[in-house]
């Protein structure tokens, strides 16, 4: 693998030496049309199950690419990643497609969208945000891709809450406590973050969530941030204090 290092793919196969693997369309035609592999091309193949594994392109045409694993470049995170989800009530296309790549850099395991009292977008295209999330696994070097739940109404997720999960609602109010100190006093183990959408929550779901025991709220500084940056900024806050930022790069 010396020179240029191999593109690196996303895949749900079973990585094993000779295993085959079999690129999903739109990646085959990556490797094919963009990349113009030839056989024999290294490219790396990711899951978290099985790590990260050099394969050699095998075969590759119109009617089918294949690839074959070689041997293993990295093994599966012995601690896996932060267990982290951000609940985000969905705004504009643009914006939304940044904010799930850029949550996926950062380390999020699990995305998601909330309907909230003051969401403006009335639907969200979950096949290509999970498109996003994956290309931006496949950039930063993660070894899994987060999940990516279906939209629900915000009541109705907090009603059937996991007991053992932390939720820490970003409040644009200012009664919360600054995130940095909330992060460095939390207990280790599961967390969400919250951050309302365009406009930020009503009254009546703020009173509501602030009822709730499993609920801390927090602000994020002295200025007004839009939707996209207030999710960011609230991840970015949290994996450096208290999540897997505290681990060093071994890649």
């Amino acid at each position: 693998m010396a020179g240029r290092r191999a593109p690196r793919l996303y895949v749900t196969t079973v990585l094993a030496p000779g295993v085959e693997v079999e690129p999903a369309p739109e990646q085959a035609h990556y490797l094919r049309s963009v990349l113009r592999l030839r056989l024999g091309a290294a490219v790396a193949a990711f899951n978290a199950a099985d790590g990260e594994w050099l394969c050699r392109v095998a075969e590759t045409g119109k009617g089918a690419t294949r690839l074959t694993a070689e041997f293993q470049l990295r093994q599966p995170e012995p601690e896996g990643e932060a267990d982290l989800w951000l609940m985000f009530a969905p705004i504009k296309r643009a914006r939304l497609d940044w904010l799930v790549e850029k949550a996926t850099e950062l380390g999020v395991a699990a995305l998601l969208p909330v309907w909230t009292a003051r969401t403006q977008v009335e639907r969200i295209n979950l096949e290509r945000l999970r498109a996003h999330a994956v290309e931006a696994s496949e950039q930063s070097e993660r070894l899994s891709v987060p999940e990516l739940r279906a939209p629900e109404r915000l009541d109705r997720l907090l009603a059937v809450w996991p007991s053992a999960r932390r939720l820490i609602v970003c409040d644009e109010s200012g009664a919360g406590e600054p995130i940095g100190h909330a992060a460095a006093r939390l207990p280790p183990g599961p967390v969400a973050l919250l951050v309302g959408p365009e406009g930020g929550f009503d009254e009546t779901e703020l009173d509501a969530v602030g009822k709730l025991s499993f609920v801390t709220r927090v602000g994020l500084g002295p200025r007004a941030l839009r939707a996209e940056t207030s999710a960011l900024a609230a991840v970015a806050v949290f994996q450096a204090i208290a999540g897997d930022w505290r681990r060093v790069r071994t890649r």
